[in-house]
């Protein structure tokens, strides 16, 4: 608890010293004071006319005083001018610090908390300076005649030295030129006598030109006054003149308006006719008028009553084919109900389809696998008992392979005939040589078909037919060496052709 009280009053400590310092730095500078503070930073801080703060111990503040400095200028000997008169010149001029940023901080280098007459005294020599060099650009009389020019020229000669040090010229007057020879009071009195001489001159020319004027005057009066007499008589003249024309044309218009007035009066008579008979057609056309907007009244009205009919029987067309419309949208929207229930229904349908086609294939597929193993348990036992028939032919002896062949004969027999049982009559022309008659060279062609077929064996298998049978008689194993081999080549062809039976 005594720490946490601690932190407020430590808070509260700081706070006052904060107040305590700000009011202790609080500077405000007025106007015609330019407050310079510095210290901290590398360059002061300025303030003319306003508050700022400076921070006790840490920053310094200095004043520039910004009012105007008046100084008089006086050249301290005689100066030559251009044309070589020795003159003096006194002259009043207002300087001041300024208060430009740049200018400002110059002024505080050169004349921090220098007296005013120290700033006076600098300002005062760099003006006679410039004095004395413009005077010796100048001429006296151009001086004299035109001071204000020599004001300006001093001015701009000095104000980029002035400042160079934080000076502002306000104001130069030039208060008088003082020479020691009487040079300008010469040119005074050479100047009076100047004005005399063409004040004199310019008398006499007035008053000739008075004498000149009079008699032109008179002159032009005189000539006035006859060309007004004589204008007078003119305007006389052309006057009578006049009032006879206008006689003339008096009565002349008189006759005439006399002639115009029975012409008038006849067309008079005449616009009177005119217009009375204007006057009925008029009447008859308002009539006609009259009787067509008593028709268009009456069209409009007969109008107004089929439109309001038409108008009528359109409301009720419209809303019997309202009804109508929505009637037909009203059977759409049943229609299209029942379409989705049956779209729906044969979802289902076809669903049910699917699963019983489904069903159906697992049962062929579960009957086909029964099948398949019931061929391949068949074929398997048929493959044993071939085999072990194999087994059994592999036993036998040539007996055996004579009664196999003998079992084969007849239908190779059979295959060969086949042809000739398709014949169903045959005739025979003439016989054969050696007294052979036609039936007997149709009948010997069955073993020559045999011997064929026996010799196309042999080629395409490699077996010998008839050295198989013939392996046991006495010419096969003494002359010809035929020995029974292969028999198991045999047995396996047996076995492949029962196999595939």
């Amino acid at each position: 608890m005594p720490e946490l009280l601690l932190i407020p009053a430590v808070i509260v400590i700081a706070v006052i010293v904060v107040v305590a310092l700000i009011l202790l730095g609080y500077v405000k500078a007025p106007p015609d004071m330019a407050y310079i503070i510095s210290g901290l930073r590398k360059k002061p801080r300025y303030a003319i006319g306003k508050a700022t703060v400076r921070i006790p111990f840490f920053e310094r503040l200095d004043k520039l005083n910004l009012r105007l400095i008046p100084i008089d200028v006086k050249t301290s000997n005689a100066v030559p001018t251009a044309d070589y008169i020795n003159i003096n010149v006194d002259a009043t001029v207002n300087v001041k610090i300024s208060n430009e940023a740049d200018k400002l901080q110059l002024a505080a280098e050169n004349f921090l908390n220098k007296p005013t007459e120290y700033i006076a005294n600098v300002a005062r020599e760099v003006l006679e300076g410039n004095v004395r060099e413009i005077v010796g650009k100048m001429k006296l009389e151009e001086m004299v005649s035109d001071r204000q020019k020599f004001a300006n020229l001093v001015k701009e000669n000095a104000e980029p030295d002035l400042a160079a040090m934080g000076l502002d010229i306000i104001s130069f007057n030039v208060q008088n030129f003082v020479d020691g020879n009487e040079v300008i009071e010469n040119l005074g009195i050479d100047n009076i006598v100047k004005i005399k001489k063409a004040a004199a001159i310019a008398r006499a020319e007035s008053e000739r030109d008075i004498k000149v004027a009079q008699a032109a005057a008179d002159k032009e009066s005189n000539d006035a006054k006859v060309a007004a007499e004589t204008e007078i008589a003119k305007k006389q003249t052309e006057l009578a003149i006049k009032k006879s024309e206008l006689q003339m044309d008096a009565d002349t218009k008189k006759a005439m308006a006399d002639a115009a007035y029975d012409i008038q009066k006849e067309e008079q008579r005449k616009s009177i006719e005119i217009s009375t008979a204007n006057a009925d057609i008029a009447r008859q056309e308002r009539e006609i008028e009259l009787k067509q907007k008593e028709v268009a009244v009456k069209e409009q009205a007969l109008e107004a009553e089929v439109k309001k009919q038409a108008e009528a029987d359109k409301y009720a067309a419209q809303q019997k084919a309202d009804a109508q419309l929505y009637q037909r949208q009203k059977e759409a929207e049943a229609k299209q109900f029942e379409a989705q229930r049956e779209a729906e229904a044969r979802k289902a349908q076809a669903e049910a389809d699917r699963f019983a086609r489904e069903q159906e294939a697992e049962g062929i597929r579960a009957v086909g696998e029964a099948e398949a193993a019931a061929i391949a348990a068949k074929g398997l036992a048929e493959a044993e008992a071939m085999e072990k028939k194999a087994e059994a032919y592999a036993k036998y002896n040539k007996a055996a392979v004579a009664e196999m062949m003998i079992k084969v004969l007849p239908e190779i027999a059979e295959k060969v005939a086949q042809p000739l049982g398709q014949i169903d009559k045959i005739t025979i022309i003439g016989g054969g040589e050696g007294g052979s008659n036609g039936v007997d060279q149709v009948a010997g062609n069955v073993p020559v078909v045999m011997a064929k077929v026996f010799e196309s064996m042999k080629e395409a298998t490699g077996i010998d037919l008839a050295n198989i049978i013939n392996a046991e008689s006495y010419d096969a194993k003494v002359n010809r060496n035929v020995n029974l081999t292969g028999l198991e080549d045999i047995n396996l062809v047996v076995k492949d052709n029962k196999t595939q039976e």
